[in-house]
């Protein structure tokens, strides 16, 4: 299944050997290294040599002063990936996608998501999650074999009648979204199809008293209810399912999509509860109102409703003005509570407020920010949101290189006091990796704003270090559970769907030259990286729906 191998460059692969081992000793990535460099002839170990002598000279100034402690955002940085072919940055993320591939397709094949060491399967929802994530991946990669084989599949085998509770959110971000984008890059009507069956399944989650959604839907029965332990919803959760069911009114013509979630929109832009524009983490589908107040934070349960408030206005051809203020005033309120800096190097960070009291403790998934932000000063936001990209994106690149493994933690906290040896500490819960791609998808947008070739270096450095600690022989990648540990990481046993639906997607479009695949001034990108398209002039919204 892997592309024919070229003759222009050179590759030495770390992986494990036979089964499904996972061996990441440091005798056996050291023999294994030894074995593969004897095999080269000696113009190819003469070239490796040369490339890497001059790329050590040519970063020689950013590595002495990383050493010493200083910031790596300067003019002394010289990427080694500009050694390296485009073609090559390409192949190897479809490399990647073609092992991941090869254990789905092995061994969970129609399931949700693969168990690379076990050679087995999860199930969440029982829809193929995996597989429907990574169509339009597939398409974008041009791997038109294996996107045949999954279309196969979705066309004969997938059905959404059936009895099972699945989130509302994670449903729609990932299924109705595969969906409609994978309609998009294709044109084909079997998509389509399959996106209304799901969307107007998932419907009834918004049958509730205050028309704030349910979190979970039985697309069978078609009924919804809360969690078990609570009545309340995440805003996360609420506000960021707007894209897809808009463009689901767009193209059926069918305004109560787009209602429903307008609706949704209409009622967090007037609650109180906001921190200079920042909310809460949690809603009550019962009477609308925010719950345990209090609590601000860009990480999980609030991230995705600061990205939605931008896209929304993008995708909507700029004229929602109701959004943008409430996108501006956020990132206000961002700059006024949140925003710090640590020591000793002065990284800036987002932290978080808990009942007045401020915390230096950011979630990876914060690093979705750096590229929102400059999202929205490619469409004319102000300059200064680009500046700060430029400064988180150099934080979320630091949680990647301080650790042992050279991959984040899902959690960090950071240093503040005078005398601190070091930036970031991380406890011990925290330090697993769960394949994530936040600071890759902010990678991507800030190297198609600003052509500057250190941001796809990065990216190749994590692609490497993902290859090294996290890549299964016998077909995936894995979670683990310790980034501060490189000789044993400690596998988790799972490969999450959107390692291949969002990580290694933004990494080939990261790697790529061409402005046009998947242009940003065509296309916005949902929270699990499904490209839709940005509406023609001649659609307007009403509250109600869309009208030609």
């Amino acid at each position: 299944m892997h592309p024919p191998s070229r003759q222009d460059y050179i590759s030495i692969s770390l992986a494990g050997q036979g089964g499904g081992s996972y061996n990441n000793s440091t005798q056996w990535r050291r023999q294994s290294c030894w074995r593969k460099w004897k095999q080269l002839s000696r113009l190819q170990r003469s070239l490796i040599l040369i490339l890497l002598f001059i790329c050590g000279i040519a970063s020689y100034p950013a590595v002495t002063e990383h050493l010493r402690g200083k910031n790596l955002m300067d003019n002394n940085w010289v990427s080694c990936v500009y050694f390296l072919p485009e073609a090559r940055l390409l192949e190897a993320v479809q490399e990647a996608f073609l092992h991941s591939w090869k254990g789905y397709k092995d061994f969970a094949w129609g399931h949700d998501e693969l168990r690379p060491l076990s050679k087995s399967y999860s199930e969440w929802f029982g829809l193929g999650l995996t597989l429907i994530d990574a169509l339009d991946t597939m398409w974008i990669l041009g791997l038109k074999k294996e996107f045949e084989e999954a279309k196969s599949w979705v066309a004969t085998e997938l059905t959404f009648n059936k009895s099972v509770d699945v989130n509302l959110f994670e449903s729609t971000i990932r299924i109705l979204g595969g969906l409609l984008s994978t309609y998009h890059l294709t044109g084909d009507i079997l998509f389509l199809d399959k996106a209304k069956d799901i969307g107007s399944r998932l419907m009834p989650a918004f049958n509730t008293p205050s028309k704030i959604p349910y979190s979970d839907v039985n697309i069978g029965k078609g009924t919804a209810h809360p969690p078990r332990w609570t009545s309340d919803s995440t805003v996360a959760e609420v506000t960021s399912i707007q894209l897809e069911f808009r463009e689901l009114s767009r193209l059926t013509q069918e305004p109560h999509y787009q209602a429903a979630v307008a609706e949704v929109m209409k009622q967090v832009h007037k609650l109180d509860g906001k921190l200079d524009g920042l909310v809460p983490m949690f809603i009550n589908t019962n009477n609308g109102q925010f719950t345990h107040q209090g609590i601000y934070t860009l990480g999980a349960r609030a991230d995705s409703y600061y990205e939605y408030l931008l896209k929304q206005w993008i995708q909507g051809g700029k004229t929602e003005n109701q959004l943008l203020e409430d996108y501006l005033q956020a990132i206000e309120g961002v700059k006024k509570n949140l925003l710090q800096k640590s020591s000793p190097n002065g990284l800036t960070f987002v932290g978080e407020i808990a009942h007045g009291q401020f915390s230096p403790k950011m979630d990876h998934l914060v690093c979705f920010l750096p590229g929102t932000l400059a999202l929205g000063a490619h469409n004319g936001l102000p300059a200064d949101h680009m500046d700060l990209a430029k400064q988180l994106m150099e934080t979320c690149y630091q949680m990647y290189i301080q650790m042992e493994t050279g991959l984040s933690p899902e959690i960090v906290h950071f240093n503040m006091h005078q005398g601190s040896t070091r930036d970031i500490d991380v406890k011990l819960a925290d330090r697993h990796n769960l394949l994530r791609p936040e600071t890759v998808e902010s990678l991507f947008y800030l190297y198609r704003f600003t052509k500057d070739h250190k941001y796809q270096d990065w990216g190749w450095e994590i692609l490497q270090n993902f290859n090294k600690y996290t890549k299964v022989s016998s077909g995936g990648y894995t979670s683990i559970n310790n980034v501060r540990d490189p000789d044993y990481p400690s596998p988790r046993d799972k490969m999450e769907s959107f390692f291949l639906g969002e990580t290694l997607k933004y990494m080939y479009l990261l790697f790529s030259d061409d402005p046009n695949l998947i242009s940003l001034d065509q296309y916005v990108f949902n929270t699990e990286a499904h490209p839709l398209p940005i509406w023609p002039s001649t659609h307007r919204l009403t509250d109600t729906g869309i009208q030609m």
